[in-house]
C-alpha cells in the first residue's frame, strides 16, 4: 500500500536521530550536526471553479448550427443549410437575453448575419432560389403514385360501412358505391389512415373558413375536403409540377382566378385567398360541363382542355364511362375523382372509419399595418417569435421581406404584439427596416449586363423591380438588387441611390441592426411551475397577459402544456402572484 509521500521526511529524520544515538555511545565528543526546523508549509488553495458562463454557452451552440449549415452547403443540401442557418439566428432570439441586449450576444448575431447573407448572395447568384423560404412536398404526388401501385381491394366490412353510411349521410355531391371508390376507402382506413388522420387534425383550422365561402358561391360543402388530397391541407404545400398551395394551383390558373403572384408574394399559399380562387374556378368548371361534379373535378386535376378533348374523342360524357378505357384520359386524372369521393366519405365521419383526428388550433393573430417594406427578421426580434412563426402566419410572403410597393402591406403577427410593432415603426427610420441594395443604371446598361455585373439572377433582377426580363431600363434608373439582407456593404466603385430625395452612403444596414429591447423598470422576469389542470389561457389571465405571449416567451407550437413543466413569464410587479 502506497504512503503518502508527506510522510517521507519524518521517516528520514527519524532513521537519522536512531543513527545519531548509536555513534554517541562509542564517542561521547562527537555531536551532530543541528537539524534545520522544518517548517510546515500551508495546502495551497484549491484552483478557483470556473463559473458557468450562459452567453458563451449560448453562443456556442449557435456556432455549432452554423458551422451544421456550412458543411451542408458544401455538399449541396441547401435547404439543410438553410434550416441550420436559420436555427443558429433562432436559438439567439429566443434566449432569456434577447439577441440585441447582451454585448457579446449582439456582435455574435452581427457576425453571423454578415456570414449567412454572403452564403446566400453567393446561392441567389447561383439561380438556385436559397432565398426563397422552404415549401413541404404535396401530398397529391405520392397518392397518386400509390393508386397506381398498391390499390388494394376493398373487404366485406368495408364496403357493408360505405354502404351504410351513404345511406344514413346526405352528400352535396353524388359518390356511387363502386369498386374503385371502395377501394381508395379501404387504403385510407388501412394504410394510409395516420395520413388522413394528420390531414383531418390539420384541416380543422381551415374548414369553418372554406365552408363558409363555398356556402356563399353556393357550391357544395363536400369539395371543402379537396385540400385533404391535394396537400393535406398544408398551405406551402409544392407539388413536383410546381402546384402551389393547400388547393394546388398552377401559375397560369391561380392567375386567371384572381391570385397575385410576383418576387414577394404568392397568394397560392394564402389559405383565404386561395380558397376564394379555388370557389371561382370550381364553379366555372361545373358550369363549363353542365354541372356534372365528376367531369369538373377531373377537370380540376387535368384541365378542362383535356376533359373537353377526351368527350370529343370517346363521345362519352359520363366520367365513369370515360375512364374506364386507358384511351382518352391520363392515369392521374382518372384516379383523381374517386380518390377526392373516398376521401369526402371518410372525412365526414371518420370516427366510423376508425379515424380519430386531433384537431390542431389555429395560432391566434392579429393584424399590423406596414407603411413600407420591413424585413421579417426585425418583426421576428421585436415579437419575440421565430421567422418560421411569422412566415407560418403570413404563408403568401415568399422572401424575407414584405412587397417593396406595397404601401400598406396587412401582416399577421401572434396576438398582443401589434402595438409593440406600431411603436417600433414609429421610432425606426424607415430606410433602416427592409435593408436593400439600389444600382443606378448607367448608360449603356441592359438588365443582363446589371445581372452579370452584381452576380444575381436575371429573372430575380427583373421580378423584384416589377419588370419583365426584356424590360429596356433607361439611364438613372433606380434598381432593387434581390439579395437577402447583407450588413454594413463597404463603399463600391459605384453609390446605391434609394429611391428618396436624400441620398444616403454605400451603407446597407442589416436586420440585426436595431435598436436593443427596451424592458421596463417594472417588468418582472418569473417562472412558474404547470400544475395538473392547468392551461395557457388560466395562466395568461392569472398573470394579466395572453395565450400569445406565453407562446411567443416559451416558444410552444400548439396549446400542451405538462405538469411540472416551466413557463418563463414576463409581468409588471403589480401582477405577480403567489404561484411563482
Amino acid at each position: 500500500m502506497l504512503r503518502p509521500r508527506h510522510g517521507l521526511p519524518g521517516a528520514i529524520l527519524a532513521l537519522g536521530l536512531l543513527t545519531a544515538g548509536c555513534a554517541t555511545t562509542a564517542r561521547t565528543q562527537l555531536t551532530p550536526d543541528p537539524v534545520p526546523p522544518v517548517h510546515a508549509t500551508a495546502p495551497a488553495d484549491p484552483a478557483p471553479q470556473p463559473q458557468p458562463d450562459p452567453v458563451a454557452d449560448l453562443i456556442a451552440t449557435s456556432n455549432r448550427h452554423f458551422e451544421t449549415g456550412q458543411r451542408e452547403l458544401e455538399v449541396g443540401h441547401l435547404e439543410q443549410a438553410k434550416t441550420e442557418f436559420n436555427r443558429a439566428l433562432e436559438v439567439l432570439l429566443e434566449s432569456p437575453f434577447g439577441a440585441r441586449s447582451e454585448p457579446r450576444i449582439r456582435e455574435h448575431f452581427d457576425r453571423l448575419v454578415e456570414k449567412i447573407s454572403a452564403y446566400e448572395i453567393t446561392a441567389l447568384a447561383q439561380g438556385d432560389g436559397f432565398t426563397e423560404k422552404t415549401y413541404e412536398p404535396a401530398s397529391i404526388d405520392d397518392l397518386l403514385a400509390i393508386s397506381t401501385f398498391d390499390k388494394p381491394v376493398a373487404t366485406p366490412e368495408t364496403q357493408q360501412t360505405v354502404a351504410e353510411d351513404l345511406q344514413s349521410t346526405v352528400h352535396d355531391i353524388d359518390i356511387p358505391l363502386n369498386a374503385r371508390v371502395l377501394s381508395y376507402v379501404q387504403l385510407f382506413t388501412g394504410r394510409l389512415k395516420g395520413y388522413l388522420e394528420e390531414g383531418l387534425s390539420r384541416a380543422a383550422r381551415f374548414l369553418p373558413m372554406i365552408q363558409n365561402v363555398f356556402r356563399a358561391e353556393g357550391l357544395p360543402l363536400d369539395l371543402a375536403y379537396v385540400p385533404l388530397v391535394e396537400s393535406a391541407f398544408k398551405p406551402n404545400a409544392l407539388s413536383r409540377a410546381k402546384a402551389k398551395g393547400m388547393w394546388q394551383f398552377m401559375r397560369p390558373t391561380a392567375l386567371e382566378n384572381g391570385l397575385r403572384h410576383d418576387w414577394y408574394v404568392d397568394e397560392r399559399a394564402e389559405p383565404e385567398k386561395a380558397t376564394r380562387a379555388a370557389a371561382k374556378y370550381l364553379k366555372s368548371l361545373h358550369q363549363m360541363f353542365d354541372g356534372d361534379w365528376h367531369l369538373a373535378l377531373a377537370s380540376y386535376n387535368g384541365g378542362p382542355g383535356r376533359v373537353q378533348r377526351a368527350i370529343r374523342r370517346s363521345g362519352r360524357r359520363d366520367f365513369w364511362k370515360l375512364s374506364a378505357s386507358a384511351r382518352y384520359l391520363p392515369r392521374e386524372t382518372r384516379e383523381y375523382v374517386p380518390l377526392i369521393l373516398a376521401a369526402i366519405i371518410v372525412a365526414r365521419n371518420p370516427a366510423q372509419y376508425g379515424l380519430n383526428p386531433v384537431p390542431l388550433e389555429a395560432p391566434l393573430f392579429e393584424k399590423v399595418t406596414l407603411p413600407v417594406a420591413v424585413d421579417l427578421r426585425r418583426i421576428a426580434e421585436w415579437t419575440g417569435a421565430s421567422v418560421d412563426a411569422i412566415q407560418e402566419l403570413n404563408p403568401e410572403l415568399r422572401r424575407w421581406t414584405t412587397p417593396i410597393r406595397a404601401k400598406d402591406y396587412e401582416l399577421k403577427v401572434p396576438e398582443g404584439t401589434a402595438e409593440i410593432i406600431r411603436a417600433r415603426l414609429a421610432e425606426s427610420d424607415p430606410a433602416d427596416l427592409a435593408p436593400l441594395r439600389w444600382h443606378t443604371v448607367k448608360r449603356g446598361e441592359t438588365l443582363a449586363t446589371i445581372a452579370r455585373k452584381l452576380k444575381v439572377n436575371r429573372a430575380d433582377l427583373a421580378e423584384a423591380n416589377y419588370l419583365s426580363v426584356r424590360t429596356r431600363v433607361k439611364a438613372g434608373q433606380q434598381l432593387i438588387i434581390p439579395r437577402a439582407p447583407e450588413l454594413l456593404l463597404a463603399a463600391r466603385t459605384e453609390t446605391p441611390a434609394p429611391p428618396v430625395e436624400t441620398r444616403k452612403a454605400d451603407v446597407v444596414v442589416a436586420a440585426a441592426n436595431v435598436t436593443p429591447r427596451t424592458v421596463s423598470s417594472e417588468q418582472v422576469r418569473l417562472y412558474y411551475r404547470v400544475k395538473r389542470g392547468d392551461t395557457l389561457f388560466g395562466i395568461a389571465r392569472l398573470y394579466k397577459t395572453t395565450v400569445a405571449s406565453l407562446k411567443a416567451w416559451n416558444q410552444i407550437r400548439g396549446t400542451a402544456i405538462t405538469p411540472g413543466q416551466r413557463l418563463l413569464i414576463l409581468t409588471s410587479r403589480n401582477a405577480r402572484t403567489n404561484n411563482e
